[in-house]
């Protein structure tokens, strides 16, 4: 029969990788909210990416691993004194066996490409191999096992379908049939210290990024080529660019809504209480305004992807502006107090 893990409790979550490392923290004893992990991990950033081929990207996230980075699940939990380690093979076999052998233990964090998974009933084609969900249970005569997503009930998954969602090729994200194990054995709660420093990386990289494609200087970079997407892109791919760009700024793409604004505001919250700096919290309350302006912007890029027409690129464009503007005063203001 298929059940989970005794003790698993399933929760509706904004973000896929912080829902999912709440999932596993709770299930061993150490509740901590999705919006403390993505400010502790300095989860918040801005990216413009655009490669031929693929649509236009426009993300809210940072630390994703990339090569320099130690990634949000490693820097959450070294700042909450839990060791995360992430694993990745290429044999497909070795993947299942690591994911059913520790799920006599504990509940399992891994990587798919969204587009596998049959509960979510995507559109064929689409594929995002970034996704990270939460493996709570398995029946070897069924040969299922069942993942804790977004929402609240647990879908079962043959693990045929699994095996596809964690082995897929497609880029830019393929999954690489990654996993993750915690140990838990030196937990305790985050210092001022640590959270003051994850506040400053996150300042860091929106106000000195690296190249232009980041941080504020992306946002800006941004509003200057959207304007210019209906010259360089075909009909279908500017839909499917104004589409990406929806999802990725709105909760449905999993980031609490208002490109995580919504979740690093609430993040300040909690921060103003570890770390005692009161201020902290009207630069939170700055950042869910600033929120509301990336749906706003959310809601123009819907309308262009289902009109099919370029018409509303230029108040994209706009906005992104204005958006840059309030996101340059909100990080400098929290250089100032960290």
């Amino acid at each position: 029969m298929l059940e989970p893990l005794k003790g698993f409790r399933t929760f509706k979550t904004d973000h896929c990788v912080t829902g999912s490392m709440r999932h596993v923290y709770d299930f061993h004893g150490y509740p901590l909210s999705e919006d403390l992990l993505l400010g502790l991990g300095a989860g918040v950033g801005f990216l413009y990416w655009y490669m031929k081929g693929m649509p236009p990207f426009l993300g809210g996230r940072a630390n994703v691993g990339r090569p320099g980075e130690e990634g949000l699940e490693k820097t959450a939990g070294r700042r909450t004194g839990v060791r995360v380690e992430c694993f990745q093979t290429a044999s497909a076999a070795k993947a299942a066996k690591a994911l059913l052998d520790a799920l006599s233990r504990t509940p399992v964090m891994i990587r798919v490409d969204m587009g596998f998974l049959p509960y979510l009933g995507l559109p064929k084609g689409y594929h995002f191999g970034g996704h990270v969900v939460a493996v709570a249970g398995y029946d070897p005569g069924g040969r299922e096992v069942l993942v804790a997503d977004r929402d609240v009930p647990l879908h079962p998954v043959a693990l045929d379908d699994l095996a596809r969602a964690r082995g897929s090729k497609f880029k830019p994200f393929p999954p690489r049939n990654a996993w993750f194990a915690f140990d838990f054995s030196g937990k305790r709660p985050p210092t001022p210290r640590e959270t003051r420093q994850a506040i400053r990386e996150v300042v860091a990289g929106m106000l000195r990024p690296p190249i232009a494609n980041l941080g504020v200087m992306g946002i800006r970079k941004a509003g200057a080529c959207v304007g210019k997407w209906a010259d360089s892109l075909s009909g279908d791919d500017l839909r499917h660019a104004c589409f990406n760009a929806f999802v990725f700024i709105d909760s449905t793409g999993g980031t609490g809504g208002g490109c995580f604004r919504y979740m690093y505001g609430r993040f300040l919250k909690e921060a103003a209480g570890i770390t005692g700096e009161r201020r902290l919290e009207a630069v939170g309350d700055h950042l869910r305004g600033i929120g509301d302006l990336w749906q706003q912007a959310a809601g123009v890029f819907r309308e262009s992807s289902a009109s099919r027409a370029a018409g509303g690129l230029s108040e994209a464009a706009r906005l992104l502006a204005t958006i840059a503007g309030e996101e340059e005063a909100a990080w400098t203001r929290l250089r100032t107090l960290v």
